[in-house]
């Protein structure tokens, strides 16, 4: 490719900071990033001319608009440092982060309380039981002695023996 001319060069450049302001505003074209890819596509250049190049010897040289690069990825880690997030998707993406971590961790408080309310069903279970087979134990020794008598039940509606209503 060809040198351009610095007329050309001149009009490149400000199509590129005029799209670098747009895209730092948030104003974003459909399935586009805030990135240098976009920012290229935005501006009418090749995305190869914001990048260094080599001479045929193996020596860097920088890319015509490489400053502009710069310039473009300074100012948008100044906007993210500074909690703006230009590119609506990639706030979206850490809200939605966000949101996960804290669903994880309701999610593992949730898992906690089972595995509690679990045990604590075994230990009631267990006392249940064991307060079955002692009421059955005292139920035999009662039958055995023969000196107990069962109290007729009660009928609906009726209070207990002994007591007044």
């Amino acid at each position: 490719m060809g040198r351009i001319s610095e007329d050309t060069r001149a009009r490149n450049e400000e199509a590129i900071r005029a799209a670098m302001d747009r895209l730092l505003r948030g104003d974003l074209p459909p399935g586009g990033k805030c990135d240098i890819r976009t920012l290229a596509s935005e501006a009418g250049v090749p995305r190869t001319a914001f990048y260094a190049k080599k001479h045929r010897d193996g020596t860097a040289r920088p890319g015509p608009y490489q400053h502009l690069a710069e310039e473009f990825e300074r100012r948008l880690t100044a906007l993210r440092n500074a909690g703006t997030v230009p590119d609506p998707r990639a706030a979206q993406i850490e809200r939605l982060k966000e949101a996960n971590a804290v669903l994880k961790s309701r999610l593992d408080q949730r898992d906690a309380q089972l595995e509690a309310l679990k045990d604590f069903k075994r230990r009631a279970l267990s006392q249940i039981a064991a307060q079955h087979l002692e009421i059955e134990r005292l139920r035999e020794q009662a039958a055995a002695v023969g000196n107990v008598h069962r109290l007729p039940s009660g009928r609906a509606g009726t209070a207990p023996y002994g007591s007044r209503t």
